[in-house]
């Protein structure tokens, strides 16, 4: 049963550093669909009984904001919250990206527009057999983005065991996919590297923290705290 639940996911960075995350099953990820659908029926009912007396303007506003909702309510939540709509973050899931980088607008958008695919021939049976078939438990809009979803707690976790609380840090400058990923899995395998070893990779990375040797090391621990999603 635990192994259709949920499944280990491993990530091997350039310096042959292993990243291990758990991918989140049908389980989970069902019960956070259930409560965003519960969210959103929510506003759809309040949104009724306020356009009721409006007319033919209101029906045409109940339209627009329910096409809203459906399609890009999922992308707002995993591009600008960390990969977390509000069912994912009650059940402690997040999506990213399948080298674990924090997952950006277009990967979201593709694989919440192919959800109709999913949903085929009904009930989202197609997407449910994806994930059960799937390695990764990626359904078919997933598996189209480069996408996967992971538990989030495990991986701040993970970050928050290397060493002292770490205040996070948006990064001043935008950062390239592989800096991302580089980053982020530095935060989370620190206690694996040597002190010299982590200095020497933040001296690299000068043009992202604009310090070098312990500052810089600092600083890039808070970014990297960031990109996990930590507030």
């Amino acid at each position: 049963m635990s192994e259709f639940i949920d499944n280990q996911c491993c990530v091997e960075t350039p310096e042959g550093i292993d990243f291990v995350q758990s991918a989140a099953g049908p389980v989970p990820r069902i019960l956070a669909y259930l409560i965003d659908l519960g969210w959103r029926l929510l506003v759809y009912l309040v949104l009724s009984i306020a356009t009721a007396f409006i007319g033919g303007l209101g029906t045409g506003f109940l339209l627009i904001v329910t096409f809203l909702l459906e399609w890009f309510y999922p992308v707002y939540f995993e591009v600008y919250r960390q990969g977390q709509t509000p069912g994912k973050r009650v059940m402690q899931l997040c999506v990213v990206n399948t080298d674990f980088t924090p997952i950006t607008f277009a990967p979201s958008l593709i694989r919440n527009l192919l959800r109709w695919a999913d949903f085929l021939p009904l009930f989202y049976l197609a997407g449910l057999l994806s994930m059960v078939l799937s390695d990764r438990f990626q359904r078919l809009g997933d598996l189209a983005a480069g996408t996967l979803v992971i538990y989030r707690d495990q991986a701040l976790r993970q970050a928050r065991m290397v060493d002292e609380p770490i205040q996070p840090l948006a990064p001043a400058v935008p950062l390239t996919r592989d800096e991302r990923q580089g980053i982020a899995l530095l935060m989370q395998r620190a206690d694996q590297v040597s002190e010299s070893r982590q200095v020497e990779l933040a001296n690299w990375l000068e043009p992202i923290t604009g310090d070098r040797g312990e500052a810089g090391l600092r600083k890039l621990k808070r970014i990297g705290y960031w990109l996990l999603g930590a507030k």
